[in-house]
């Protein structure tokens, strides 16, 4: 019997700590400085497993950084394969040399183990930054798999951070446009919660038609205040009206197939984390929402 052994390899990164007015933790002050674990939550991972030094010593959660250390992560890595390319083209509607966004396409995933996923396809559709930080383009939040539109992207470390803290502090302002069965009140909210957590939607009724199989179709102006799984899909179902095309939270017998999701991220409204411009970038839904809503002006 032959036995198999993997071969390994050691990622290494340094980084020599900035002079600090008072010592902060490591925890704290270890955000974005290394490309390959960008996120608190992965600085915490790689803590955990005994992977950072500080000046040579284990470092914890609890070090703390004075300055001038010198702050290293080493990962150990299976051998590199040769990677296969994701070959899908992405509508780019905004781009410098910090952030992204782009038009996601239904039907893929934006992240996840598997091999088609938006981010395996981001280094072929954008430019490479020349800032010192630069590392591969990352999604910085997510949409449905059926779901189109806008979609953020960070392009170095310190912005995919900046983004992040932009969205835990809630001041990216998301639009999205749905099609909804059933005729909705001019305006309102729902509070119901998604996953036994507090969620808030916002909605404004722009428009209906009759619908000679579904009764009344409504076009749907939507900003969700939380960030739930599926919150605007269950929350549009939640008030009797599910979004066209949802196969997991529509009412029996009135699911359209073959059409997809008419759920669209439409703008994207945030102050640009390294420039400080604002930034209010929208884009049109899909010509299926045109051909049931013709008259209606997307601005």
């Amino acid at each position: 019997m032959k036995l198999w052994q993997k071969s390994f390899i050691m990622k290494k990164e340094t980084h020599i700590a900035k002079m600090q007015e008072t010592p902060v933790r490591l925890q704290d002050y270890g955000v974005g400085i290394f490309s390959t674990c960008i996120s608190k939550s992965a600085l915490k991972k790689v803590l955990r497993k005994k992977q950072i030094f500080v000046d040579g010593k284990l470092a914890f959660t609890s070090t703390f950084i004075k300055g001038g250390e010198c702050i290293e992560l080493r990962m150990p890595d299976e051998m590199p394969e040769v990677k296969k390319t994701f070959v899908q083209k992405l509508n780019v509607v905004y781009e410098d040399d910090y952030l992204a966004v782009i038009n996601k396409p239904p039907g893929v995933l934006v992240s996840g183990n598997g091999f088609k996923t938006i981010n395996n396809a981001l280094e072929q559709n954008l430019q490479l930054s020349k800032q010192s930080d630069a590392v591969k383009p990352k999604t910085v939040h997510r949409l449905d798999f059926p779901t189109t539109g806008l979609l953020l992207i960070g392009k170095t470390a310190s912005s995919i951070v900046a983004l992040n803290e932009l969205f835990v502090k809630k001041t990216i302002q998301k639009t999205y446009y749905a099609i909804a069965i059933g005729a909705l009140p001019e305006s309102g909210e729902v509070k119901e919660p998604v996953e036994d957590k507090e969620a808030l939607s916002l909605y404004q009724c722009k428009s209906k038609v009759i619908s000679e199989r579904f009764g009344t179709l409504s076009l749907v102006e939507l900003e969700p205040k939380t960030g739930r799984r599926h919150q605007l899909r269950q929350h549009l179902a939640f008030l009797g009206c599910p979004i066209l095309g949802d196969k997991e939270y529509g009412k029996e017998g009135l699911v359209l197939n073959g059409k997809g999701l008419y759920l669209h991220a439409y703008a994207l409204q945030f102050r640009h984390p390294q420039t400080g411009e604002e930034l209010n970038i929208k884009l049109r839904p899909p010509e299926n929402f045109s051909k049931i809503f013709p008259d209606f002006d997307f601005r």
